[in-house]
This record gives structure tokens, sequence and C-alpha cells, in this order.
């Protein structure tokens, strides 16, 4: 099963990190990563930008577009992976690596995905320049 560990924390923590702490902080993520994808099992991961980069859309009768994220907490989404495992304890693994390479006191969210379109059959994405 596809699980989506969703990546949440305090965004001003992590903002102020400097460039030294943000690129160990990557390394340490990124041997994970590399671990998942070697067994086959890391699909695509993001990191979002900053919140004040975000719009909101409020559902009703009309649509409402807002600058910015909206959220009622304090810790926002920040980016997330989707791997591939057997269960929800491998994911659970999965999840606490992770968590501890990024040695900040934020929460990852697992979440099981169902398939709206087939990321597999698609060419893979180059990276967006910022």
């Amino acid at each position: 099963m596809l699980y989506a560990v969703l990546c949440y924390d305090r965004e001003d923590v992590v903002g102020a990190w400097s460039k030294e702490e943000d690129e160990a902080v990557m390394a340490r993520l990124g041997a994970v990563q590399q671990r998942l994808a070697d067994q086959g099992r890391m699909g695509p991961v993001a990191r979002l930008l900053p919140t004040t980069a975000a719009t909101t859309i409020r559902k009703g009768k009309e649509a409402m577009v807002l600058d910015g994220p909206f959220a009622e907490t304090k810790e926002q989404l920040l980016g997330f992976y989707l791997i591939e495992c057997e269960d929800l304890d491998a994911a659970v693994a999965a999840a606490q690596e992770l968590a501890q390479a990024s040695g900040s006191p934020g929460a990852f969210e697992l979440r099981p995905v169902g398939f709206f379109h087939d990321w597999k059959a698609q060419p893979t994405l180059e990276a967006v320049p910022a």
C-alpha cells in the first residue's frame, strides 16, 4: 500500500535554520530516502515553499480565494513523502526513521493513499525552479 508521510513542523523554526543546518538535515533525510529508494519503496518527495507563498480556496456556494494558508495550528505542512509499504507497521517504521533524521519536534502524519491518477505511468518531473 502507498502511504503519504505528511511533514509538519514550526515554519518559523525551520525557516530560521542556517544554510549549513538546513543542508545537514537534508543530508540526514537523504540517507533515509536513499535506503527506501534502494528498496524500491520511495515515491515522490516534495518540500513546500513557505506559507507566505500559499493561497487558500475556501469551498462554499461561491469559492473564495484567499492569500495565505490560514492553518489552525502553530505547525504547518512543510512537505511530504510517498512511500510504498506492506502495511501500517512498515509505514510507521519508515516515518520514525525520517522523524529521527529530521531532528526537529514537529509531527509526521501517515495516511494511506487512494489513486486518482497513476503517477508511476507518468514521466519524471524535473524540479521546478524557485
